[in-house]
């Protein structure tokens, strides 16, 4: 039996035991997510903790996993959809094997530039909750929120106001279809390199630049090996909570109601963490390293960038098929960013 497959046998067996829960012992609920301990879906993860634990008077105990402990990104989600985690972070790029419309989360320039917006559509939109949870619940998942963990920044080592300078640049990207025809619209030449060779790759010039949040940025020490910040406003970070779709179907009414209303103080307090983490992290980095130069372009600039890459939305459709073209004109309608 393969490591993964021992793990998440094990997992399984224990969560049988753990969400049972009796009037002695308290119910245990496992969350799993994706980045390291003060991260910003470790922070969502803690209040989610804090939230549950105090309205359910601690009859549920929340055990949280950062990167790692459960293994990769889509160990967690299958682990999550096998039942051995209660709830897990996962990006849309990740989803994408499991749910391959979710994908349209990384078409450039689709969310708003108003978090007010994004805030109200990521956590109510009838096409997310109506249309794109049927998806998930087919794969044993239940969709329980979307938010973002604030804008991908460009960090480059020449700056970058233009398609044409990105002319030569190699861009480190994720091994998406969606990304390197982004940074391929955008005029640079997308290379794609794992995570753990990102900061390396940029010491030895094997890349030129990459894109993160700049909580990322800052955490994994991107900005020592770039000379420039980038804002350019065409995507956030996105990242989705899911449940496993028996457990949760299986929760009583009052832990249902509960979850709803986790849900809802959380929809709030993760967009004024989120930004404040991020602001922190840009003073450190202003700090660490002064001469770093941090652009933000304005719109005529950013719509450019826009219509270069207007073509990539078309070529996701054709690619996943399905109600993707559905799907992506819905949103684009509720973020108010129709081509």
């Amino acid at each position: 039996m393969s490591l993964n497959k021992l793990l998440k046998a094990t997992l399984s067996a224990a969560a049988l035991f753990a969400v049972a829960g009796t009037a002695a012992h308290a119910e245990e609920w496992k969350f799993a997510h994706e980045e390291s301990p003060g991260d910003v879906q470790d922070l969502y993860a803690q209040e989610f903790k804090r939230l549950v634990e105090e309205k359910t008077d601690g009859d549920v105990n929340v055990t949280i996993y950062t990167y790692g402990q459960l293994g990769t990104e889509n160990d967690i989600t299958e682990l999550t959809a096998a039942g051995a985690v209660q709830f897990s972070n996962a990006s849309p790029g990740h989803l994408g094997t499991f749910v391959p419309e979710i994908q349209v989360f990384g078409v450039p320039y689709l969310l708003s530039q108003d978090n007010e917006v994004n805030k109200k559509v990521l956590s109510s939109s009838p096409t997310i909750y109506e249309g794109l949870s049927k998806d998930f619940e087919s794969k044993g998942l239940k969709l329980y929120t979307m938010y973002p963990e604030g804008e991908m920044v460009w960090t480059t080592k020449k700056p970058v106001e233009k398609p044409a300078d990105f002319d030569g640049v190699k861009f480190r990207v994720m091994t998406s279809p969606i990304l390197i025809e982004t940074y391929e619209s955008f005029g640079a030449d997308p290379v794609a390199l794992p995570w753990g060779e990102v900061y390396s790759g940029l010491q030895t010039s094997v890349i030129d630049a990459q894109v993160n949040p700049i909580f990322f940025v800052e955490s994994a020490k991107f900005y020592e090996v770039t000379d420039h910040l980038i804002y350019a406003g065409q995507q956030q970070y996105t990242t989705t909570v899911v449940s496993n779709a028996a457990f949760y179907d299986g929760l009583s009414d009052e832990r249902k109601e509960m979850l709803a209303e986790v849900k809802a103080e959380l929809d709030d307090f993760i967009y004024e963490a989120q930004k404040k983490a991020n602001d922190e992290a840009l003073a450190r980095i202003k700090e660490a390293k002064p001469e770093i130069e941090v652009i933000r372009l304005n719109d005529e600039q950013r719509s450019v960038f826009k219509e270069a890459s207007k073509g990539v939305g078309a070529s996701l459709v054709e690619e996943v098929g399905g109600d993707t073209e559905e799907v992506l004109n819905s949103l684009r309608e509720e973020f108010g960013t129709d081509m």
